[in-house]
């Protein structure tokens, strides 16, 4: 997504069948087009959840979302993250449903995964329904921006760790009434702020609304560099916004990506489901 000129969109079908698995030359393309373009776009699929999951399987482990931990009731299978208003009986949410305010923090410039040990890779987003207007995705490409960041500012930051808490970021829309335990099974954990893609090999910020300060420096001076490089980075120059249409499935490469989801009219149903990838360890171990 080299400043978000470079998206790929086409429109291939996915096997039909979930036992079928991607050929080795295939995955290996799509492999390349996410190293060299970081978002991609495929109009005009049609998937159930298991061949959204079966298909996202073939690029690396999947990571349950956070729902899927202590939820009584649930619309969708537990590996799929509900990113739609709609409650557990396929009704739109109320305003007051704390499950809408959680996604309301999905707004915010944000990576997923970030605030796990182990971060995600891929995203996998596909279109079931989409409101008439709104609600686009906006992508930032943080390898461009890395790149255009100035000489001093690079050697200030490169090497420094950022702790990343999704309390952190749900709190920054006053939304402290976490859902599923996480106060107590995802505490804060350190994130490189610079890391090395390792499909490109170029560097990349590492940035979220889930990163809450840098380590060893005072907070308050800490969060004002976070804020000046989202600020940076979500420049327009750096930013492909999405435009859904249903059926799309939009693979997006978290390593390197920032993105935010943009208001819709709450009276239409939004439905979309992410199946999401593990990366292979923490961005400390992957320097060590």
């Amino acid at each position: 997504m080299q400043n978000a000129r470079s998206i790929r969109c086409s429109s291939p079908k996915l096997p039909a069948s979930t036992v079928r698995a991607l050929s080795r030359e295939a995955a290996c393309e799509i492999w390349r087009a996410i190293d060299r373009h970081a978002v991609l776009v495929l109009r005009g699929q049609d998937l159930d959840d298991e061949r959204q999951l079966a298909f996202a399987g073939q690029f690396g482990e999947i990571e349950a979302p956070r729902s899927a931990r202590g939820a009584a009731r649930r619309r969708l299978r537990p590996e799929i993250s509900d990113v739609s208003n709609l409650d557990e009986n396929n009704r739109l949410r109320t305003v007051d449903d704390p499950r809408r305010f959680d996604q309301l923090a999905n707004r915010l410039w944000h990576t997923d995964g970030s605030f796990r040990r182990v971060p995600a890779a891929l995203s996998m987003l596909y279109a079931h329904r989409v409101p008439q207007s709104g609600g686009e995705t906006e992508f930032a490409d943080l390898r461009a921006a890395w790149d255009e960041l100035p000489d001093k500012t690079k050697t200030q930051v490169d090497g420094l760790v950022a702790m990343h808490d999704i309390a952190y970021s749900r709190a920054q829309i006053g939304f402290t009434e976490l859902l599923f335990g996480e106060r107590e099974v995802l505490p804060a954990v350190p994130q490189r702020l610079v890391r090395v893609h390792p499909g490109s090999r170029r560097k990349t910020l590492y940035l979220a609304a889930h990163a809450s300060h840098i380590v060893g420096m005072p907070v308050p001076e800490g969060r004002l560099l976070l804020r000046d490089l989202i600020e940076f980075a979500t420049e327009g120059r750096f930013v492909y916004r999405h435009a859904w249409r249903q059926g799309d499935l939009v693979i997006w490469d978290n390593r390197c990506t920032m993105h935010r989801g943009r208001p819709f009219d709450e009276t239409e149903t939004r439905d979309l489901r992410r199946a999401t990838t593990r990366d292979l360890a923490s961005t400390l171990d992957q320097v060590a």
